[in-house]
């Protein structure tokens, strides 16, 4: 794209170079740069981008937008504006050709559930002949591509990239998850959502946000900036719920279990190999069964079968695919162990979180509930007593470990965390490999382990290093091994 098309009616001050010239790509992180590109020399939080020019130039960038014209940069095109960061996504958006408009764009927001309830949208898209990317804290799945996602919200410029990528590769719609830095940061600025869905709203990232307000306030965002002829799917249960409707200028489409609401569920029933509730729309009923366990899950497909009735599926439509099998990484994930007990593993890194999937594991348990659990380092320390009591309250025993420290000292963010109990029903094990082969070796017939906290995640991350660490492989490796030495001993009686 030429750079006159690019910048056309755009607030720049000037263009010094050729208008002519023709880029073959634009990014905003020097380390990206390539060949032919626009590097956008934004100011961010830590770093000024004008400092990393040469670095994008030496690269092979032509072109550079700054603040401030430099007279010794030679051959290079500079578009100067008081504010690049101002107008980074308005030229993602002309440079991709508006992506989100080809598409049927839906993005979540909200506190805990916006990772499974994309999941279940796609899920019910694709097995509709509706092929539907998604982007969110697991991955990118970009068609038959799928990708390990660094950030819940990408920046401006991989957003209308990967919006663009899943035209190409015939996508009819995008599910993306919003989170609250990416709103604040502006992310998703100039993409056009047809569905923004509000999940719920608990405590987390007030070492960002500062207050509930302030993070309730970068949630409104999505919501604010929906058009009339759009859809904004809010949870009525939800305590914040007024505050939202307040803000729409959209259509509003609710969802709920104890309330009124557009769609409901009712007669629910859990079990351990899942969840059984009637779907209710209008006048219609149909019985959905969900491979996926817990009453916020009821809540996360009450919201992907909301979106699936605006985008015009039908009920029946709905309840075959949300009947159909599907697993969600991390998300109450039942680990396929040939152990006398159930192991779990889960997202769960808030009190909210961690205490829905304990009283959701307390509803199926046929004997006792362990749960290993840590929690961050560099994040909110506030949760960290308030999710030992939970654990308490809803566990038998809770082995206390380390999480991602980070730059912080492992042994401290357990010593926090225990000051939270009450009783001396928790072993503290800062090791993770060894919390979690502790509890297994704890674990008798008919008990049910949650490894909670990580989830998905493959990596563990301290101040000095980063390794490789998967609480599901983790976790299988163990029971094996268990399982293995209990055979050896039984032929060594035997024999």
């Amino acid at each position: 794209m030429k750079i006159k098309k690019l910048f056309k009616d755009l607030s720049i001050k000037e263009i010094k170079g050729s208008k002519e010239l023709e880029i073959s790509g634009i990014c905003s992180n020097s380390n990206y740069a390539f060949p032919g590109c626009l590097y956008i020399a934004k100011k961010g939080l830590t770093h000024d981008g004008s400092q990393f020019i040469p670095r994008a130039v030496a690269a092979g960038a032509l072109a550079v937008v700054c603040d401030i014209y430099d007279p010794f940069l030679e051959n290079i095109v500079q578009i100067i504006c008081e504010n690049p960061s101002e107008i980074e996504s308005e030229i993602a958006r002309r440079y991709f050709e508006d992506p989100s408009k080809e598409l049927f764009t839906i993005g979540i927001t909200g506190t805990n559930g916006k990772t499974t309830t994309s999941y279940l949208i796609k899920h019910i898209f694709d097995q509709l002949d509706n092929q539907c990317g998604l982007i969110g804290t697991i991955e990118t799945i970009v068609g038959k591509m799928k990708m390990f996602s660094s950030h819940t919200t990408p920046d401006c410029i991989a957003n209308q990239k990967l919006l663009r990528e899943m035209i190409r590769e015939n996508c009819k719609a995008a599910v993306m998850e919003v989170s609250s830095h990416g709103l604040v940061q502006k992310r998703v600025k100039n993409i056009s959502y047809d569905v923004a869905i509000f999940t719920n709203f608990t405590a987390e990232h007030l070492d960002y946000h500062k207050s509930m307000q302030n993070y309730l306030d970068a949630k409104k965002m999505l919501f604010q900036n929906l058009e009339p002829s759009t859809t904004a799917i809010l949870n009525i249960d939800c305590q914040v719920f007024d505050e939202l409707k307040k803000v729409c200028r959209s259509n509003i489409f609710t969802y709920a279990v104890h309330k009124k609401a557009d769609v409901t569920a009712k007669n629910i029933i859990f079990s351990s190999s899942g969840s059984s509730f009637d779907l209710c729309y209008k006048d219609q009923k149909v019985k959905i069964h969900l491979s996926l366990l817990g009453d916020f899950n009821i809540y996360n497909a009450l919201a992907a079968a909301a979106c699936a009735l605006v985008k015009g599926f039908s009920l029946k439509q709905i309840q075959k695919a949300l009947s159909s099998h599907i697993s969600i990484p991390g998300r109450v994930e039942k680990l396929n162990v040939k152990t006398p007990f159930d192991v779990y593993i889960d997202y769960a890194h808030t009190e909210d979180a961690l205490e829905k999937t304990l009283q959701n594991l307390q509803k199926i348990k046929r004997n006792k509930v362990i749960c290993v659990f840590g929690c961050g380092g560099d994040r909110d320390k506030q949760k960290r007593p308030k999710m030992a009591k939970v654990c308490e309250k809803y566990s038998d025993l809770c082995v206390i470990t380390a999480d991602n420290p980070r730059s912080e000292d492992p042994e401290v963010i357990c010593q926090e965390i225990c000051e939270g109990f009450e009783k001396k029903s928790h072993i503290v094990e800062i090791d993770r490999y060894l919390a979690i082969k502790k509890a297994i070796s704890l674990a008798q017939e008919k008990d049910i382990i949650l490894i909670a906290g990580k989830g998905h995640e493959t990596k563990q991350i301290f101040s000095h290093q980063t390794i490789d660490f998967d609480d599901r492989k983790i976790a299988k490796e163990i029971c094996s091994q268990i399982l293995k030495n209990s055979y050896n001993g039984m032929q060594a009686r035997r024999g």
